[in-house]
């Protein structure tokens, strides 16, 4: 299963071009799910360049310090036998502006952030049923 996961607003709290607090139980989930099987694809608008600087690189060591395994960042590399579309093919796509995603609004935090209490246990149900 492929799992594209948003960054700022699903896996830690809106501080752009920071680094928010952690989302309640994202990385728990992440771990999880990867252990899982899932094929965790970053698909976020973090970019390097010259408006913001290395916001993309921050994400990824915040990632890595997580020790959350990535398989593609901004797209996913089994498609490109089959597609060469700018859109990462996913099962799923996890992200705080997806209509329908559960939210919650942790306290300190300065946005709504994904509820992983709930997607999280979505997910992994879809996983081990094979769908």
């Amino acid at each position: 299963m492929y799992l594209c996961v948003d960054f700022d607003g699903t896996i830690v709290d809106h501080a752009f071009p920071e680094i928010g607090k952690p989302a309640p139980g994202a990385v728990k989930w992440l771990h999880r799910l990867h252990r899982q099987g899932a094929k965790i694809i970053l698909f976020t608008v973090r970019s390097n360049g010259q408006y913001y600087g290395d916001v993309l690189n921050d994400a990824l060591r915040y990632l890595k310090k997580n020790k959350i395994v990535l398989f593609g960042i901004n797209n996913n590399p089994d498609q490109l036998q089959w597609s060469n579309s700018p859109k990462p093919f996913g099962h799923f796509y996890i992200d705080d502006a997806a209509f329908g995603c559960p939210l919650i609004f942790p306290k300190g935090f300065n946005r709504q952030c994904v509820d992983w209490s709930k997607v999280g246990p979505a997910i992994e149900s879809r996983l081990l049923s094979g769908v």
